[in-house]
């Protein structure tokens, strides 16, 4: 039959796809019947298609001996840059495969740039929030002055919108009239009531006049909605949004993730009792967003805005940086530009709080960037739906335990992470794929996960940092460690190995008086390391039973198991166990868990055993010699994943 008048579009696609394979086909078009002819013309635009993008310029991360040096070859290349990140040497560019391998040929390192996504589930939530909490979600991050000077108890209301007082503010009880623990003790919950800080002892030094002040936190999340509620007023001292390679303020917080974790680190609000809801209620903060209203974004994005961060921590005493982000490596954490760009941030005198992933409780499941062995990387404990009785609180099932793929112990700690309350506005995303964690009343949501712990710790280390200014972060590291609270069995051994609980639950007051020294990051050089003259491994190996165990680097055979209580995980874990976290156990040979030691004796380990998933990556190429971007098989970064409430 031939094409009837009615199929334009018929011939117009024949003769836009002017292709050898086109041209052989239109002489039998005409025969065939008008389904087979759109299936052939689709699949003819999908060959097209594929073949335009595949010589498309795709977006990469150029690295050089210095900034200006890529420039030069970028230009000698045809291309230009689109962000400078000065601070891994590198600028990104939208790059041809032939430009790739010339810029490569040159001496240039260039790393696919990959698009980094949120949870799937965020696909089909469809916003409910009512108008006003739409316009606040979208305001602007401004300093806001407080005009009472305490809390207010107002009536109970049936409206759900925010006051627009901005002091510490009780406006409605909770429709959920009552928290009820396992003591059967209840507590009105009235708004902006939290227990984390007084799990962790931050209650205690909050009266003392510890709260922070002084301190610049930053945090690199989606941004910040500002409850005025929050006080947090002339605190916020800067923001900056990168996101696709943007430079002014932060506005919004549409997915809501950097609101919750920016309140449980540094939340100014007060319950009737006087309580702050957050660890470091006067600290000062600095807000960047490096990721969208779908929590999504790239890596040249996040290297960005940690840049922005470690050039204008001066300006602002940035002593602190929460990461509540992550993913599963794809490389040696030397090799990864974002590790390099966090280890620049640590050696500029910045303590890097990471979280350690929700993929747990499986072995080797630390994310990116939690795998560096420099920074503070923190796992989750729940209390068990039983906030004030401790001798249930237990590891979360979702925290990532370690070791990591080079042999480093983690998590170095853990600490509150299950179901946090914290300020978000209803009609962030993330209050609607969970619906029933939000509190429309006090526009606070309930969420889990190790990004919520990673605030509480940044938040201590504010408290450290403004009780003695002179900590540098390997020190703030050492003190949290050597304070911390491990979980023991009624018999006085470990409930868990330090591959899942590192030196255990934090201890904010411990924290804050130690004097402990020397006992962190020993044997490392982060110069080195970012020059590339040395890289490092840790101590932990895998024996020929699938057990994971810390070697005992001083005995006289190089690689021996140490035999001490805690040091070898056969990778059982006892589900929904609670145990009590002790501040009187003696580590049997201190910290020698937190060493490193310089990668050439890390390639073979003495016993012969190769890693259950490590040294042999899944991918042949490394990262930096492969022809194209390609997909990964999971995201290389992301705000940590969605998990339910523990």
């Amino acid at each position: 039959m031939s094409l009837s008048a009615d199929e334009p579009h018929t011939s117009a696609a024949v003769e836009c796809c002017n292709t050898p394979i086109a041209t052989s086909l239109a002489a039998t078009l005409t025969a065939m019947s008008k389904p087979l002819v759109s299936l052939v013309l689709s699949l003819l635009a999908a060959s097209a298609a594929t073949a335009a993008s595949s010589t498309a310029p795709m977006l990469y991360i150029v690295q050089g001996t210095s900034t200006d040096s890529v420039v030069r070859q970028l230009n000698k290349a045809g291309a230009q840059s689109e962000e400078k990140l000065d601070i891994i040497r590198a600028v990104s560019a939208r790059l041809t495969a032939a430009q790739v391998s010339t810029l490569r040929a040159a001496g240039m390192r260039v790393f696919a740039d990959r698009d980094v996504r949120a949870s799937g589930l965020l696909s089909t939530v469809k916003a409910t929030g009512n108008t006003l909490n739409s316009t606040l979600a979208s305001s602007p991050v401004t300093a806001t002055t407080s005009t009472l000077a305490t809390p207010v108890v107002s009536g109970v209301v049936a409206n759900d919108a925010v006051s627009t007082l901005t002091s510490p503010l009780v406006s409605t009880l909770s429709r959920q009239a009552s928290l009820k623990d396992g003591t059967g003790v209840n507590a009105l919950t009235l708004t902006y009531e939290t227990n984390y800080p007084a799990l962790i002892g931050a209650d205690v030094l909050q009266q003392s006049g510890i709260t922070g002040q002084g301190v610049t936190i930053a945090v690199l999340d989606t941004g910040l909605w500002q409850d005025l509620s929050q006080n947090y007023g002339a605190r916020i001292l800067a923001s900056r949004d990168v996101v696709n390679g943007g430079s002014g303020p932060v506005t919004a917080d549409p997915y809501g993730h950097g609101t919750h974790v920016t309140a449980i680190a540094a939340s100014g609000s007060q319950n009737i009792a006087g309580g702050y809801a957050g660890i470091a209620p006067r600290a000062n903060l600095v807000v960047v967003r490096a990721f969208d209203d779908q929590g999504g974004g790239r890596y040249s994005d996040v290297i960005a805005g940690l840049d922005w961060i470690v050039a204008n921590r001066a300006r602002y005493n940035i002593r602190v940086l929460n990461l509540s982000f992550g993913a599963p490596p794809q490389s040696y954490y030397w090799d990864d530009p974002l590790n390099q760009a966090v280890m620049a941030a640590w050696r500029a005198g910045i303590v890097v709080v990471a979280s350690a992933g929700n993929e747990g409780p499986a072995p080797m499941t630390i994310d990116v960037p939690g795998n560096v062995p420099y920074v503070i990387t923190v796992g989750a404990l729940t209390d068990n739906g039983t906030p004030y009785e401790g001798a249930d609180d237990r590891l979360a099932s979702f925290s990532a335990t370690g070791p990591t793929y080079e042999g480093f112990v983690k998590p170095e700690i853990v600490s509150p992470g299950g179901h946090i309350a914290a300020s978000m506005s209803s009609s962030s995303r993330l209050a609607n794929i969970d619906p029933d964690s939000m509190q429309l009343g006090q526009q606070l949501f309930t969420m889990s996960g190790t990004s919520q712990a990673a605030a509480v710790t940044s938040g201590v280390v504010a408290l450290m940092l403004q009780a003695d200014p002179s900590l540098t972060p390997d020190l703030v590291k050492c003190r949290l460690m050597a304070s911390a609270r491990p979980a023991v069995l009624p018999q006085g051994q470990l409930a868990y190995s330090v591959f899942q609980q590192g030196a255990g639950l934090i201890n904010a007051v411990a924290a804050v008086n130690g004097t402990a020294s020397h006992c962190a990051n020993g044997g490392l050089d982060i110069e080195a390391d970012l020059d590339g003259s040395a890289h490092f491994g840790g101590p932990a190996n895998l024996d020929e039973n699938g057990n994971y165990y810390v070697m005992d680097m001083a005995a006289g055979a190089w690689g021996d198991p140490l035999l001490a209580d805690g040091y070898t995980w056969s990778r059982g874990y006892a589900w929904g166990q609670g145990y009590a976290w002790s501040d009187g156990y003696t580590w049997s040979r201190g910290y020698t868990w937190s060493r490193g030691y310089t990668w050439s004796r890390g390639y073979t380990w003495s016993r012969g055993y190769t890693w259950s998933k490590g040294y042999t990556w899944s991918r042949n190429l490394p990262w930096t010699n492969s022809g194209a971007p390609r997909v990964p098989a999971t995201s290389p970064a992301s705000i940590a994943t969605w998990v339910p409430n523990e």
